[in-house]
């Protein structure tokens, strides 16, 4: 039996329902949300140990979708069931039911995230090569930007049009705007459509070691303003995207191979002899050198303190490092060959020649 007292209390009015509806409504509401809570864990769990059975993505993405469903949506469906218990006043009905849609939208958009996530995530992991995973990488930003610009756009305007919104008015009126608007950031216009350009046109990527004018590093990140290289010098250079269109770009990663020009000079005191065993000399040298292949050694000009020749080879591997080995060889190579022949490397002098003059 309940006490009168109790009783009395449990029959009072409040806001137009008994503190005993009041109760029932609460834990209506909270056994509501603790089984959706219970209900996820479950369901995630069971979902997770069949992913790891299964090759399909689907149920990595089931995983997803439940990982992603927000407590404040479990919230408001609880709150919702609560208040199918008490009667409430026309109004406030009409609150509760635009609160739960809204908190339905708002999952929707979470949801319609994670699966732009995971989309891209899976077409990520398809590309196999790193140059394939490098250029992935470079589309990912601009297309994840924009698929999630798309739905929050749609859950933007679904929620509006609840409100009692124009949606028509509304995107009519946006329309207008938008075209005083890209007037206005026609600059980040220009920046973002070059971005679209690069993704699209690809004459670099991340990970490539490029030039710009006099500034070089490596592409580090190419986003919908901007893109970031780091110099050798380990700073961050940051060129806008419209300007770096602009600019000559010289793409060192698609580099086959590196065409070198180097030259030296020889004394005036060169016999002829020495003079035609030059290039001959140094297309030995250059032959045995690994990664190479020679072009051509001439005899070039008359200096004005040497005897110039000028030799053109190629190193056969992209890599500055290996170009740096190989042209080290030759010199150290040529500088032996040189001193074993008597030929004698040329540097400026001047020769000064007095005449003696009759008293």
């Amino acid at each position: 039996m309940i006490p009168q007292n109790i009783k009395t209390i449990l029959d009072m009015p409040f806001y137009e329902n008994s503190v005993t509806l009041w109760l029932i409504a609460a834990g209506v509401g909270l056994a509501a949300f603790l089984f959706l809570v219970l209900l996820k864990m479950i369901a995630g769990r069971r979902f997770k140990k069949l992913a790891q059975k299964t090759a399909n993505h689907l149920d990595d993405f089931a995983v997803e979708l439940l990982a992603s469903t927000h407590a404040l949506l479990l919230l408001v469906i609880g709150l919702y069931a609560a208040s199918l218990v008490l009667a409430l006043p026309e109004d406030l009905s009409k609150i509760l039911s635009k609160l739960l849609l809204f908190a339905f939208l708002l999952q929707a958009g979470i949801w319609g995230s994670a699966l732009i996530n995971f989309v891209l995530q899976q077409y990520l992991e398809t590309r196999k090569t790193e140059d394939e995973r490098y250029t992935t990488l470079t589309m990912l930003g601009p297309m994840h930007f924009l698929g999630l610009m798309i739905v929050w756009s749609l859950v933007l305007l679904v929620a509006l049009d609840n409100l009692g919104v124009d949606i028509t008015a509304l995107v009519a009126g946006l329309g207008i705007g938008g075209v005083a608007l890209a007037l206005a950031v026609q600059n980040i216009l220009g920046d973002l459509f070059a971005s679209l350009s690069i993704v699209i046109d690809r004459p670099f990527k991340i990970g490539d070691f490029i030039i710009v004018e006099d500034l070089l590093g490596t592409v580090e990140h190419i986003g919908l303003k901007t893109t970031r290289l780091r110099s050798l010098g380990g700073e961050q250079l940051i060129f806008s995207n419209s300007d770096l269109l602009k600019s000559r770009i010289r793409n060192y990663k698609r580099m086959y191979e590196r065409r070198v020009v180097f030259g030296f000079g020889v004394i005036y005191q060169t016999t002829y002899e020495q003079l035609t065993s030059v290039p001959g000399t140094v297309k030995e040298i250059i032959a045995s050198q690994e990664s190479t292949r020679f072009d051509r050694a001439h005899f070039f000009k008359y200096g004005d303190s040497s005897l110039d020749f000028e030799v053109v080879y190629y190193v056969t591997s992209p890599d500055y490092n290996v170009y740096m080995d190989i042209q080290q060889a030759i010199n150290l190579a040529l500088f032996k060959a040189f001193h074993e022949a008597g030929i004698e490397f040329a540097y400026p002098t001047r020769t000064l020649y007095i005449e003696k003059s009759g008293e």
